[in-house]
């Protein structure tokens, strides 16, 4: 089968591969249909490894690298293994990609993103960018589903974003937003733009995006954002302080991972605001703690998702959540490196979510 392989940094290979196997017990084989290229299949195509295992292999898959990466993917199910009900084949499904023991401490409370032995499919295992992938479907004694069916009202397109979508929803619901409150985003990449539109389906009354990137801030603006500020040629604080009567917001959402975003995040909080922390930090972040006890501010920290893609697909259902403004291209696997990792590093301006269709 065609798919797209990690070797290492910058080096990620267009291939003919052996098929993935038939399902065994408690397995799924899935045709993919879209996969959609997230920020850490960048960070690890530039920078990497990172999360992808290369010395020795993950304690859950047994795999390690070269590895077909890919976590954010819908596709239709080919073929069920032995012992796995609840799916029939031709059924349309999208992933939650997260590989858990289902036997932690945590699993077992219902929380699969802190599970001690935590992988990804992509990373840890064979992800989507590939024409078939087989999924163990049922991990643990108290698992969270693996896979999850779409309504034909929501296309394979869709389904490939409901992953980024699941980590703002899930990021908001940490938040505690409330109908009616005032939001701040940091950041208008992909997690940006969804945590906008989450958001926005939550009734914030004012979503105001920090975002240095013009062409970003217009994808805010589509997305749902009521004002995008750029921080590099306005005071973005005292700019947020006078859209919210000098008070600042409720709750802020810094989705970049640097310390310059985490200040403005935390600074264009109003006194007994919340801070939510969704960027995946590369590097120590030093934080002027003063303010955060004086004003009771409080910081959240946010990571993956628990249980929100039944609650995304049905926002994708009923239009509450209308990804088709951040998905600014489509290509076939092969296309991969130059259509897909290069083009997101080198034109940021023109790009947020771009899908690989593996066929």
């Amino acid at each position: 089968m065609k798919a797209a392989v990690w070797y290492g940094r910058r080096d990620v290979r267009f291939q003919d591969i052996p098929e993935a196997p038939a399902p065994g017990p408690g397995e799924v084989k899935l045709q993919v249909g879209w996969c959609g290229i997230c920020g850490t299949d960048l960070h690890e195509y530039a920078a990497g490894p990172i999360f992808t295992q290369v010395n020795t292999p993950h304690p859950l898959s047994g795999r390690m690298a070269p590895l077909t990466p890919g976590h954010e993917f819908a596709g239709t199910v080919v073929e069920v293994g032995p012992h796995v009900t609840g799916y029939k084949v031709g059924d349309r499904v999208s992933p939650n990609p997260l590989l858990r023991c289902g036997e932690c401490v945590y699993c077992k409370q219902g929380l699969p993103q802190l599970c001690t032995g935590i992988g990804f499919l992509g990373c840890h295992s064979d992800g989507g960018f590939a024409e078939y992938v087989t999924l163990n479907v049922t991990r643990g004694t108290n698992p969270i589903p693996v896979l999850y069916k779409l309504p034909d009202s929501v296309s394979l397109e869709a389904g490939a974003t409901v992953e980024p979508l699941a980590v703002a929803v899930h990021a908001v619901n940490r938040g505690k937003l409330l109908d009616g409150e005032t939001v701040v985003v940091v950041g208008a990449g992909p997690i940006g733009i969804c945590t906008t539109m989450a958001a926005k389906a939550a009734g914030a009354s004012q979503i105001i995006v920090l975002e240095t990137s013009a062409g970003r801030r217009a994808f805010a603006e589509k997305s749902g954002a009521t004002a995008a500020i750029d921080p590099r040629s306005t005071d973005a604080i005292k700019a947020v302080q006078d859209l919210t009567n000098g008070l600042g917001v409720d709750c802020a959402f810094e989705c970049v991972g640097a310390e310059p975003t985490l200040k403005l995040a935390v600074d264009s909080l109003r006194k007994d605001g919340r801070a939510v922390v969704v960027g995946i930090f590369e590097h120590p972040a030093a934080l002027d703690w003063f303010p955060i006890v004086f004003f009771e501010k409080t910081i959240i920290g946010t990571f993956a998702y628990v249980n929100e893609f039944d609650t995304v697909i049905e926002m994708l259902a009923d239009g509450r959540l209308q990804p088709d403004p951040m998905i600014t291209g489509r290509i076939g696997v092969k296309d991969i490196v130059a259509g897909g990792f290069e083009e997101l590093l080198n034109n940021k301006e023109q790009n947020v979510k771009i899908l690989v269709s593996p066929s």
